[in-house]
């Protein structure tokens, strides 16, 4: 249609075109298209035609003003979408205008188009030198945002940059980490997966596979990228793909079905009306332009009468695919003609159903976009009057320029570009349900604006249906994921989501799960059965409470209580000849000192603390010092004695009960000093052993100092030795109360219960440390008291005939 100024209009009407074999000797003939007609992109043509019509008819926008247009089939091809561009390029009237106030008829001020992002890079590249505006309605590439290389290039609808953020998201969001990719083989698929590539990989997204083919290739090159689909274990499929190219991937998918996959589809396809014939690819999911409405637009589609038709090449054959007739002189010849009560109200199609306008607004908003850089450059506002003149010579670079700047709302939609020509990315998440009637129809589940802060951009506000109409979300991972108490260690040669859960290692947690790394519990924590908490670690010390505390305490008491039993004996038979003639003093002082020993044993047992730790190695050294001073008394006093009864002997007056004193009081006196010093220099502590067991804590006491212990029980050592020695010399005196006999042996039990327990106690973990010293204690303090006042106490109360001073005198039994 001519006009003041000319709109010209590219779209991909048909998809394919004839083959054109050059021979190289003619001309060889034009490029036509092939196939059958798309109806969404003829109601594309249909929709600028109607826009156009809409602005003419405006006395606010371009008033006195007509705009023509001038729309070409591209069939999808490059080449023709080239060959279009040099013609529009050119100017469209047949003879050059000379005159200076010419009408600027046939000028082509801007393009609209094309539908596919590479015609447009083609079309960018040859109209772009000459300042001639392009926009587009449907090509997305982001490639297409560089202004070095396309500077005349807008568009109307959002950058794939934009979308392959979204689609990441959107596959992170359900948790999906291990998808299959497909692309069309164009600069639309190829640019646009590159970028979902990317944006996949950043959110830890794995690609089992990415397979691209375009429409022309051969059908094995299709067949095999069906045949991965169908083996891949990915369950979800991102395809970044035009409508026209997928269709043909599905056909052949539908010929031997695939196991049930969740497609997740890219604004070229996912909203197009004639893919939704797919059933097994219902719950796809997946952006498509917001959903608009267009005043009027639906009568104006309608309205299609039989002259409207035959005048268009277009329409005719549109009209005979739908309604299967034949219209004009063709339908003489043909059986199946047209008669006049075909019904267009009454077909399904895309183009007659306007329920679902999302690219149609952006053809709708390309061509008010290039309406208002016109009226911009050519029209001024005087005392609210708009005033055109139309036979003012404007250039399109003039259209391009305001084209940069326009900014307007129509029919509630906002229209601007900004540095890049791009407009505002927001899209709507789509979801293809079926209905009860069988009908798979788009529902809009969610919105996804990208100017919103991140994290917010993303948003879903109805329930979706899955794959093969599932409520729950598939699930689509390489590895199932690694729960709390494990973690991930990745497969070899495998991406990064392929891995293998290995348990934590004694001692280390993961309390998330697919955790990378297990980290270790601090000292005084260990983790529980399964691995993902750290709980304190149990305290464990020699307590009452247990059985062998219980046992320890009981034999400890019960040894005080036999020592106090036989002190109790003993004075009541002070004045017998037994007692009195075993130096009565000193065993009662050894008595009281055993007592002390069994008693001290207690001190071990218990939560060790300051003063504990210090009273019971201290309580233990004195009290046994204290025994052995007694000990070693006895056995001097009978040496002593024996020596007393040899002609002109009278030591006994140099060893009396005055230096038997003496010699107790001192050598327990330098066990004093020696605890003393080490509780000065270095006492002592409780302290929480976390070496010797990893899963819990001994509580013990600490030595402070090593050498303290040590000579603290050298010097015990040291008495029991010299004891030992005595009486093993005083043994065979002649003496039926002789009590040097059952020193040796009482002796030779301590000095076997001692040794004995350096290498115990050395070696024993934990609370056996101190069970080992109170069992040397017992054991030390039984073998006193039963080998020296055991006989002793037998004669007092059973053999009474025997504790007489004759049978003590009597010489001849020994």
């Amino acid at each position: 249609m001519d006009g003041d100024y000319v709109i010209g209009g590219v779209l991909s009407i048909h998809h394919y075109a004839h083959t054109v074999k050059h021979n190289y000797t003619t001309m060889p003939d034009l490029i036509t298209c092939s196939g059958s007609i798309d109806a969404r992109e003829l109601r594309f043509s249909r929709v600028m035609i109607f826009a156009i019509e809409e602005i003419n008819n405006s006395t606010e926008l371009l008033p006195g003003i007509k705009l023509g247009y001038q729309i070409y089939d591209s069939c999808a091809s490059v080449p023709v979408a080239v060959h279009v561009a040099f013609q529009l390029s050119s100017g469209l009237d047949p003879v050059f205008y000379t005159g200076d106030n010419c009408s600027q008829s046939g000028t082509v001020m801007a393009i609209v188009g094309e539908s596919g992002s590479t015609p447009s890079i083609s079309m960018s590249r040859i109209i772009g030198p000459f300042n001639i505006p392009q926009v587009s309605h449907f090509a997305t590439c982001a490639c297409l945002s560089d202004k070095q290389q396309y500077p005349s290039f807008f568009r109307t609808i959002p950058s794939d940059q934009f979308q392959a953020d979204a689609l990441a998201k959107l596959v992170k969001h359900f948790g999906w980490t291990w998808i299959g990719a497909i692309r069309s083989d164009s600069d639309y698929g190829n640019n646009g997966m590159a970028s979902f590539l990317d944006a996949a990989h950043k959110e830890g997204i794995c690609v089992e596979y990415s397979e691209s083919f375009y429409r022309t290739h051969p059908r094995s090159r299709i067949q095999r990228v069906a045949d991965i689909i169908r083996r891949s274990t990915a369950v979800v499929v991102v395809a970044f793909m035009t409508s026209g190219d997928l269709r043909i991937l599905l056909e052949e998918l539908s010929l031997k079905p695939s196991p049930p996959r969740q497609w997740i589809g890219s604004e070229s396809w996912v909203t197009d009306p004639d893919m939704l014939r797919f059933s097994f690819c219902a719950g796809t999911i997946g952006f498509g332009i917001e959903k608009s409405v267009i005043p009027g637009l639906r009568d104006f589609l309608l309205d299609l009468s039989p002259s409207k038709v035959a005048a268009s090449p277009v329409l005719t054959e549109f009209w005979e695919e739908e309604f299967n007739c034949r219209l004009g002189q063709r339908s003489a010849t043909e059986k199946n003609a047209c008669d006049g009560t075909e019904d267009i109200e009454t077909i399904r199609s895309p183009y007659t159903d306007t329920s679902q306008l999302r690219i149609t607004n952006m053809v709708y908003k390309a061509v008010y976009a290039i309406a208002h850089a016109i009226h911009n450059a050519m029209c001024q506002e005087t005392h609210s009057i708009t005033q055109c003149d139309k036979f003012t010579s404007m250039k399109s670079k003039q259209v391009l320029t305001q084209l940069k700047n326009v900014n307007f709302s129509q029919n509630g939609y906002d229209v601007s570009f900004d540095a890049n020509g791009d407009t505002e990315a927001t899209y709507e998440l789509v979801n293809w349900q079926k209905t009860e009637t069988g009908y798979i129809e788009l529902v809009t589940v969610g919105h996804y604006d990208a100017s919103l802060p991140v994290g917010q951009e993303f948003r879903i506000n109805r329930n979706l249906t899955w794959v093969e109409g599932g409520t729950l979300v598939p699930l689509s991972v390489c590895t199932d994921s690694c729960p709390p108490g494990t973690r991930k260690m990745l497969q070899k040669e495998k991406p990064i989501c392929c891995f293998d859960c290995i348990p934590c290692p004694l001692g280390e947690i993961s309390n998330a799960t697919d955790s990378p790394e297990c980290f270790p519990c601090s000292k005084e924590f260990w983790p529980d059965a399964k691995r993902d908490t750290c709980l304190p670690k149990p305290v464990e010390f020699l307590s009452f409470n247990e059985g062998l505390g219980i046992i320890l305490a009981a034999f400890s008491v019960g040894g005080a209580c036999l020592t106090i039993m036989t002190a109790a004996v003993f004075h009541r038979h002070r004045t017998s000849p037994i007692v009195r003639a075993n130096n009565s003093e000193l065993s009662f002082l050894l008595l009281f000192s055993l007592t002390l020993c069994f008693l001290c044993s207690l001190t071990f047992i218990g939560a060790p603390s300051e003063w504990s730790c210090m009273l019971r190695h201290t309580t233990f050294g004195i009290t046994f010092v204290l025994c052995m001073s007694c000990v070693l008394g006895k056995t001097i006093v009978v040496l002593m004695a024996f020596k007393a009864t040899l002609p002109g002997r009278n030591v006994m007056k140099w060893f009396g009960p005055p230096q038997q004193r003496m010699t107790v009081v001192s050598f327990t006196s330098i066990q004093v000093v020696i605890c003393t010093l080490w509780l000065v220099l270095s006492p002592p502590f409780p302290m929480k052993n976390l070496t010797t067991y990893k899963e819990r804590i001994i509580l013990e006491c600490a030595l402070g100092s090593a050498i303290g212990f040590w000579a603290v029980l050298g010097y015990i050592g040291l008495l029991a030795v010299f004891c030992f020695v005595l009486a093993v010399l005083a043994r065979k005196l002649p003496d039926n109360f002789n009590e040097a006999k059952l020193i040796t042996f009482s002796m030779l039990i301590f000095c076997a219960v001692w040794v004995t327990f350096i290498p115990a106690y050395v070696s024993s973990p934990g609370k056996f440390t101190v069970a080992v010293e109170i069992f040397a204690i017992l054991a030390s303090s039984f073998g006193l008291i039963l080998c020296i006042f055991a006989p002793k106490c037998f004669i007092i109360l059973f053999k009474p005939e025997k504790n007489t001073k004759k049978h003590l005198m009597n010489k001849s039994q020994f």
